[in-house]
């Protein structure tokens, strides 16, 4: 028994010693296979040629009620819905991408848990999509979204890991 004890002290030490690493860059990974583009097509689908020309989608995205009050009419859109569609897209592009090479990854991570709040927030409120609930056996919007945020906390707190632009520039 001792030897079984050993034996498995031994490996978890050697785990709890790659952790610093290791967590942080599989964070990264993770993201980049799950989120990146499912975030990059959705800030896609807001353009229209240019990414000053916010599409009729975006409009019923990000604004649902307003959109559909006009009829999708882009022209009939506010200053701010349209200064609230530029930054959502941008965000959706930029942060992914400064997460993707793991640069300014802490700024970057914190960012994408307010994205993923606000979008949340928009799903409910705008969509009709039904929050959930924790801890009761049935997977909701409210597990997916915790779970994201989970994953970008791990980034906030251990920061990028070695294999990312924030190590070579020697960011903290």
């Amino acid at each position: 028994m001792t030897a079984l004890i050993s034996t498995y002290n031994n490996t978890m030490g050697k785990l709890d010693l790659a952790s610093g690493w290791l967590t942080p860059t599989l964070a990264r990974l993770v993201f980049v296979a799950v989120l990146l583009v499912y975030y990059w097509n959705s800030a896609m689908l807001k353009i229209d040629g240019s990414i000053f020309s916010p599409s009729a989608g975006a409009f019923g995205q990000i604004f649902p009620k307003a959109a559909e009050a006009v009829l999708y009419d882009v022209s009939q859109m506010t200053f701010f819905q349209h200064i609230v569609i530029f930054m959502g897209t941008v965000a959706e592009f930029v942060l992914p991408a400064l997460l993707l090479v793991g640069l300014f990854s802490r700024l970057a991570a914190l960012g994408m848990i307010g994205f993923i709040w606000v979008q949340t927030l928009v799903d409910v409120t705008g969509h009709g999509v039904k929050l959930g609930s924790l801890f009761d056996a049935a997977p909701s919007l409210m597990d997916q979204r915790t779970m994201w945020t989970f994953l970008m906390l791990v980034i906030v707190i251990n920061g990028a890991g070695p294999i990312s632009l924030d190590r070579i520039v020697r960011l903290k």
